[in-house]
């Protein structure tokens, strides 16, 4: 079996397309078929999305071109940027995987936040489109593959709700004190 364990940036022949869904993009270990029969095998440094367009080489040299399939998407439009901002808020505070668009945020179709979104004065528009969602916000290098790769290499998604070893973007103050409304009468000094 043909196993793909490399990303590389260009190739000078590629040997055939491999078109797949976001889920399957975002997993660093699966098996997938060729458009030509031949069944695949991808073995990504854990964490690795794979993006459309990106290129994977075999050991024997072969290359293997990424395509993101074509999904059950909604297009999410608003009149204002403003509106479109609390969209993008409301489906982050939900950890819905969210692509971010020239004006436009795009994600798989889901009828509940649908509702939601239109309740926001959204228009929410289905499609069948490639589906390229931002990365989760945990940064940090890859181990020693990180040289000379894009951006998506360096970015691990969340997964289950459980965080990676690299932890949030942004710090936690560990002595961040939270004020709750039951803690006024102890700020009386």
């Amino acid at each position: 079996m043909l196993t793909l364990n490399s990303k590389i940036d260009h190739a000078e022949s590629i040997f055939s397309d491999l078109v797949l869904p976001y889920e399957m993009r975002e997993n660093s270990r699966l098996r997938a078929t060729l458009a030509s029969g031949e069944e695949v095998a991808i073995l990504t440094t854990r964490g690795t999305v794979l993006r459309n367009n990106d290129l994977l080489t075999s050991n024997d040299g072969r290359v293997v071109r990424i395509v993101a399939a074509h999904e059950p998407t909604y297009k999410i439009t608003c009149k204002t940027p403003h509106d479109l901002l609390r969209c993008a808020f409301h489906l982050g505070n939900r950890h819905t995987q969210t692509q971010v668009g020239e004006g436009f945020l795009r994600i798989h179709q889901d009828s509940v936040l649908k509702q939601m979104l239109e309740g926001l004065g959204a228009t929410v528009t289905d499609e069948n489109a490639q589906f390229e969602p931002e990365s989760g916000a945990y940064s940090g290098g890859t181990g020693s593959h990180d040289h000379g790769h894009s951006h998506h290499d360096e970015q691990h998604h969340h997964h289950n709700g459980h965080y990676h070893a690299h932890g949030p973007l942004a710090p936690i103050p560990i002595r961040q004190k939270i004020h709750r409304p039951s803690d006024s009468q102890s700020n009386k000094e």
